[in-house]
C-alpha cells in the first residue's frame, strides 16, 4: 500500500481517493439495511450512479446477505445477481467495483465482468477461494468474522478482542502471502459486527489503531450496523447521524476507507476530517 503526494492510496493497480469512501450496493433480498431495494437492474444503477456522483471511491456489490440468520445462496445465483451490474458500472461508470463475495466462482465471473477488487468476509478460507485470488491478483479484503452469518451474534466471545481480531488477521496476512498472494495487495477488516457483541465494536474502534501494526491498509464497514442502534436506539434507517460519526473515528484512528450506505453525507464529513488530519500533520 502506497499513499501518494496527492493523499490518494495505491493498492495495486487501484488508485484511490484517501481518505476512500467504498458506497454499498447490496443486490438481495434480504441485506440487513437495503434487502431489495436493487435487485431490479435499473434501480441499481441509479444507485451506482448516484453514490458515483456523491464522491464514492469505489463501489462494492454483493450479491448474498451476511446478516446474521442469512440463508447462504448458490454461486450461480451470486454470479446472476452481481455480474450484470458490475458490468454495466465498468463501463458506464468511471469508478472501479468491488465485489462482496467469498465464492472462487463469483470471484472469477466478477474480475471477468470489470470487478477491480475482492471482499471477502470469510478471509479466502472458502473452499478455493484463496487460488481464486492469487490467480486473479486483485486488491482482497479479509475480514474477520467469529462464527458464520447465521449464527455469529448469538453467543460472541473474546478475552481480549482487539488482539485476537489482530492476531487472525495477522495469521490470515501470513497464509496467504505464503501461498503466493502479492502483500501489497491484501487489505483487512475488523468485521464490525461479524461474531462481536456491542462492547467488542466499541472496544475495536477504540483500539483501531492497533491494526496498523499490520502493515496493510483498514477498512472499516459499520455503517448502520446494530451496534449504532443499540448506542442511539435509533432504528435501521435513521442511524446515518451515528454511522458518520463512527466512520470518522475511523479514520482518525487510521482507516484508509470506511464502507457505508450514506455515501454524500460521509464524503463531506470525511473532506474536514482530512484537512484537520492534513494540518495536524504538518506542525
Amino acid at each position: 500500500m502506497v499513499r501518494g503526494a496527492d493523499s490518494s492510496l495505491q493498492i495495486g493497480k487501484l488508485k484511490l481517493d484517501f481518505p476512500a469512501v467504498m458506497g454499498i450496493l447490496n443486490v438481495t433480498p434480504d441485506s440487513f439495511s437495503d434487502g431489495g431495494r436493487f435487485l431490479v437492474a435499473d434501480d441499481a444503477m441509479r444507485q451506482a450512479e448516484a453514490m458515483a456522483k456523491a464522491g464514492a471511491a469505489i463501489i462494492d456489490v454483493g450479491g448474498e446477505s451476511t446478516r446474521p440468520g442469512a440463508a447462504g445462496v448458490s454461486a450461480q445465483e451470486e454470479i446472476d445477481r452481481v455480474v450484470p451490474i458490475i458490468e454495466a458500472i465498468s463501463q458506464k461508470l468511471d469508478v472501479p467495483v468491488s465485489v462482496d463475495t467469498s465464492k472462487a466462482a463469483v470471484m472469477q465471473a466478477a474480475v471477468a465482468a470489470g470487478a477491480e477488487m475482492l471482499n471477502d468476509v470469510r478471509a479466502l478460507r472458502d473452499d478455493c477461494a484463496l487460488e481464486a485470488a492469487i490467480a486473479l491478483q486483485k486488491p482482497v479484503c479479509l475480514m474477520h468474522m467469529q462464527g458464520q452469518p447465521r449464527t455469529m451474534q448469538e453467543d460472541p466471545s473474546y478475552e481480549d478482542v482487539t488482539a485476537e481480531v489482530a492476531g487472525f488477521l495477522e495469521d490470515r496476512i501470513r497464509d496467504c502471502v505464503a501461498a503466493g498472494l502479492n502483500r501489497e495487495l491484501i487489505i483487512v477488516d475488523p468485521g464490525f459486527g461479524f461474531g462481536k457483541s456491542e462492547s467488542n465494536n466499541v472496544e475495536l474502534l477504540a483500539n483501531l489503531r492497533q491494526l496498523q501494526k499490520l502493515g496493510q491498509p483498514v477498512l472499516v464497514g459499520i455503517s448502520r450496523k446494530s451496534t449504532l442502534g443499540d448506542i442511539t436506539g435509533r432504528d435501521t434507517g435513521e442511524r446515518t447521524p451515528a454511522s458518520i460519526a463512527a466512520a470518522v473515528i475511523a479514520v482518525m484512528s487510521g482507516a484508509q476507507i470506511v464502507r457505508v450506505h450514506d455515501v454524500a453525507e460521509t464524503v463531506d464529513a470525511l473532506k474536514v476530517s482530512r484537512v484537520v488530519m492534513e494540518a495536524e500533520l504538518s506542525q
